[in-house]
């Protein structure tokens, strides 16, 4: 079972998103604030991190910064607004799975959820 941390100030961005990923046979922890996940991934395995565009105390893309800087390996999606290009730009080198519309619905968690287990199924080690 893949476990994930949504990072939200506002869980209803996610509604219609975390039900189709719950209903894959996953499940989801919660975090308000960039700060609070970074405690909370310091406390639990966690397979994905989706990150919401803006947290509160910073963004979505700085809370990944320093996700990576305390622990590369975890798998991250990010919410983002911006163009294809800009998003690149201001994303190189974090290594994110995925940029997400503002508002995800239905159909990417199944996209999200697809690409996870591809990468999780070629990971030596798992299953």
């Amino acid at each position: 079972m893949t476990h994930l941390l949504f990072v939200t100030a506002d869980r209803s961005n996610f509604a219609d998103f975390s039900s189709a990923i719950e209903k894959q046979g996953s499940t989801i922890s919660w975090a308000p604030s960039g700060s609070q996940a970074l405690e909370t991934i310091g406390q639990k395995t966690i397979d994905l991190v989706v990150t919401d565009e803006t947290l509160g105390d910073m963004t979505g893309l700085e809370f990944v910064g320093r996700l990576v800087a305390v622990n590369p390996m975890v798998n991250c999606a990010a919410v983002s607004s911006l163009s294809e290009e800009d998003y690149h730009e201001a994303s190189e080198g974090l290594g994110i799975l995925m940029q997400l519309p503002p508002n995800p619905d239905q159909a990417e968690g199944e996209r999200l959820m697809a690409h996870l287990n591809e990468i999780i199924n070629l990971t030596p080690g798992t299953k």
